[in-house]
């Protein structure tokens, strides 16, 4: 597997077997073919992410970009992260009905989809939630989210 220490995506693609490899590239074609604009790719934690560069939005909680998406080689399976379907569950059970038609297993936790191969994937379905996210509503998302987060904070201070 890929350690933290790869800088770019081509290296991340070339530290894996040619098997995963194929899977992932195949993947990751699918999410640049459908990223909306103000996204940028690179690696960070150590995998492939899909992020609004901190030069567009810097004021995140962690100091991190904003990330969309994510794609991972893990040691038994691959993951995809969709914040699509974690901040939104209308995309998650069109991600959910969408595996179920096709009779694929639906494997998600709250924003990491494992796969083991493309079979796996109802990678059309995949390109549309990734669509459903454009940089401005994921920047929103989040300053609502830490806004909510502050205000709470503001109050248990002033008691």
């Amino acid at each position: 597997m890929p350690t933290k220490s790869v800088q770019t995506v081509s290296e991340y693609l070339r530290s894996l077997d040619p098997e995963r490899r194929r899977i992932l590239s195949a993947v990751r074609k699918v999410v640049n073919d459908n990223l909306p604009e103000g996204y940028v790719e690179g690696v960070t934690y150590g995998i492939i992410a899909w992020s609004i560069p901190l030069s567009t939005f810097p004021d995140t909680y962690n100091g991190q970009p904003l990330c969309c998406a994510a794609l991972a080689a893990n040691k038994n399976y691959n993951t995809l992260h969709l914040m699509g379907a974690y901040g939104d569950s209308a995309q998650k059970a069109f991600l959910r009905e969408e595996f179920e038609k096709r009779g694929k297993k639906f494997d998600m936790g709250q924003a990491c989809l494992r796969f083991r191969t493309l079979d796996d994937l109802p990678l059309d379905a995949i390109g549309k939630v990734i669509q459903r996210l454009p940089a401005k509503a994921l920047i929103a998302s989040h300053e609502a989210a830490h806004a909510h987060k502050t205000a709470r904070a503001k109050t248990r201070k002033s008691r």
